[in-house]
């Protein structure tokens, strides 16, 4: 977390302002900019971020009060501490009136007054700071009970979802096959605005290179032998909603071309169609290559890869997830003793101690056919070491 504050002072008094800025950076954790006239400050602040504004009440091209007057139009939470030199009661009430946390009037102490007022408001802010860090780091784990372990790998993974859930950016999963992309993709669209419109997974490795282009598109009666009749594609059937497009690395580099335009546009045309569909699809993406080595390759168009790059979330493989894998196995066999309707079984401590040493090459999806072969092949309520047939 960064605790560094970020302070703009403004006055027309060049000597003054380096006499303030000089006391002031004498603490680290101040970083001090420096504006001798309104309208360079106003169009500073605009587009950089700021701790705490020290104004000059008097300047000779922008009154500090209207300064402060446009800062609270957009950003309002920005503390506000005014210098001045004038000491009169009607001024120093409207300036507190108008939302400043602070009026001290320049004289021979001004300068250890102000440096004490900065140190009081500094500590609010760095609080602050402190408070959001950490309800950024909360993750309400029943927005995503389907991806199981407490493991700090998972947990990071947890939190880039947090991060990209609310927003449509283009969102690219990778990991070993096994470690759960499809889990990711869901948890995105259940969590986000789109949750209530449909979620579409296709996954392109399935499908053969002839047919991508029609599932993923649609076509229109008469496009080609067999069409008897217009069919949506999966970007349509997801419009409003969300395309989960699983194993795009297998993509050939005729479609790679097509779904550029796509990802750029949210444009598609049916088959057989010269018309245009507009969409509002969210696009999340997943695959277990390289894309980088298949860019060098020549197998994957860079500039494809580039456009995948917006948003990238890693899954660990499992053996990277230590204990995670225990909590994993309990849950797998609770789920099937459950829904076949057994008696509960667990795994004894020493089982327990070979399934930590296996690396789970296949990761997820291998270690829940593993937790139920072991259930079927136990006798008892317990399953032991002799119970446990690893995947050659």
């Amino acid at each position: 977390m960064n605790n560094h504050i970020q302070i703009l002072l403004v006055d027309d008094d060049s000597s003054l302002l380096e006499l303030l800025s000089m006391n002031l950076m004498m603490e680290e954790k101040y970083d001090v900019t420096t504006f001798l006239s309104g309208k360079d400050f106003l169009e500073f602040v605009k587009t950089n971020d700021a701790d705490i504004v020290v104004l000059d009440y008097n300047l000779q091209d922008v009154s500090g009060i209207q300064l402060l007057d446009e800062i609270k139009k957009t950003k309002p939470q920005i503390p506000i501490i005014f210098l001045s030199g004038q000491n009169d009661v009607n001024v120093v009430v409207d300036a507190y009136n108008k939302g400043a946390k602070n009026y001290i009037v320049k004289s021979q102490n001004a300068i250890v007054e102000l440096v004490n007022a900065i140190k009081n408001v500094a500590e609010t802010v760095v609080l602050k700071k402190q408070v959001e860090y950490w309800q950024e780091q909360i993750i309400n784990r029943s927005n995503y009970e389907h991806i199981i372990g407490e493991s700090p790998a998972i947990m990071k993974v947890l939190k880039l979802i947090q991060k990209v859930e609310k927003t449509n950016i283009l969102t690219l999963i990778t990991g070993d096959s096994g470690t759960g992309k499809e889990l990711v993709a869901k948890a995105i669209h259940f969590n986000s605005d789109r949750r209530k419109k449909p979620f579409v997974a296709v996954n392109i490795a399935a499908l053969p290179d002839d047919l991508v282009e029609s599932e993923l598109f649609g076509y229109e009666k008469g496009a080609f032998t067999g069409a008897d009749s217009r069919r949506t594609g999966k970007f349509e059937e997801a419009n409003d909603g969300t395309i989960f497009l699983d194993e795009i690395g297998e993509l050939d580099l005729n479609m790679q071309t097509k779904l550029l335009r796509v990802l750029q546009d949210n444009i598609i045309t049916r088959l057989g169609s010269n018309k245009e569909i507009q969409l509002n699809t969210r696009i999340v993406a997943a695959t277990n290559k390289n894309l980088a080595q298949s860019v060098k390759e020549g197998t994957f168009r860079e500039d494809l890869y580039y456009r995948l790059q917006v948003f990238l979330i890693q899954l660990p493989p499992l053996r990277e997830r230590g204990n995670d894998v225990i909590i994993l196995c309990k849950y797998f066999v609770n789920e099937f003793c459950k829904s076949n309707k057994m008696q509960n079984k667990i795994f004894t401590a020493e089982a327990y101690r070979k399934i930590l040493a296996h690396s789970w090459p296949g990761n997820i999806r291998e270690l829940k056919s593993f937790v139920e072969r072991s259930i079927l092949v136990s006798d008892g309520q317990n399953i032991d070491v002799d119970d446990l047939i690893f995947s050659p």
